[in-house]
C-alpha cells in the first residue's frame, strides 16, 4: 500500500474543487444567451396636480405568483400564461411598480411625503394596490395593466376609497423591446390616473 503525503492529498483535493467548480460554472452558462433586461419608467412632466400635506406609505403590491416574477408574460385567447423568451425585467414586477409609483407622486408633488413602509416616517394613509394584469394579450397584440387601489388610514385601518385602474396600449410587436415599451406606456397611463386620485 502507497502512502501519499500529506501535501500530495491536499493538492490533489484542490484540483478535484477546482474541477469541479469550473465545470458547474459551464453548467450555468449553457442556458442559452442572456436575456435582455427591460425597465419601467416614472412619468414626469404631467404638471403638478394639486396635493396635500398628507404623508403616504405604498405598500409593495401584491400579484398572484406568475406576475410576482421578473418575466414578460403573455396571456394567449385561451387564458394561458406564458413567459417571453429573451426578455426580463430589472426586479420582480411589484417591486419595480412600488418603485416606479412612489417616484410617480413625487414627480407630481402630489403628496406632502411619499415613502415605502420602514423609511422612517409616521404616515397619515397608505396606499394598498394589487397587480390584477400585466401583461401582453396575444389575441389583440396589446399590452394590459390593471392595479386596484386602496387608500386606508394608517391608524384606523379602514378603507377611506377604492377603485380599479386600467389602459390598454397597442405594442409595436409581441417581442421584448416591443411588449416592454407597450407596457411601460401602459403603466405610465395608470400611475398618473392613481396619483391624480389619491389624496
Amino acid at each position: 500500500m502507497t502512502i501519499e503525503a500529506p501535501q500530495t492529498v491536499m493538492v490533489r483535493r484542490g484540483l478535484r474543487a477546482l474541477v469541479l467548480s469550473a465545470g458547474f460554472a459551464l453548467a450555468g452558462c449553457g442556458g442559452g444567451p442572456t436575456p435582455t433586461t427591460f425597465d419601467l419608467t416614472a412619468p414626469s412632466g404631467f404638471g403638478r396636480v394639486g396635493g396635500s400635506r398628507a404623508t403616504m406609505v405604498v405598500a409593495r403590491p401584491t400579484a398572484v405568483q406568475t406576475l410576482d416574477s421578473d418575466r414578460v408574460i403573455v396571456k394567449d385567447s385561451s387564458g394561458a400564461l406564458s413567459f417571453l423568451g429573451g426578455a426580463q425585467w430589472a426586479d420582480q414586477v411589484p417591486a419595480l411598480v412600488q418603485t416606479r409609483l412612489i417616484q410617480t407622486f413625487e414627480n407630481a408633488s402630489r403628496i406632502g411625503s411619499v415613502s415605502a413602509p420602514g423609511q422612517g416616517i409616521t404616515p397619515s394613509l397608505q396606499l394598498v394596490t394589487d397587480i390584477r394584469s400585466f401583461n401582453i394579450d396575444a389575441a389583440s397584440g396589446a399590452a394590459v395593466v390593471e392595479i386596484t387601489a386602496k387608500i386606508v388610514g394608517d391608524t384606523s385601518g379602514k378603507i377611506q376609497r377604492a377603485r380599479l385602474f386600467s389602459a390598454r396600449v397597442p405594442a409595436a410587436a409581441v417581442d421584448g423591446p416591443g411588449a416592454a415599451q407597450a407596457l411601460d406606456r401602459a403603466l405610465s397611463q395608470v400611475l398618473i390616473e392613481i396619483v391624480r386620485w389619491a389624496r
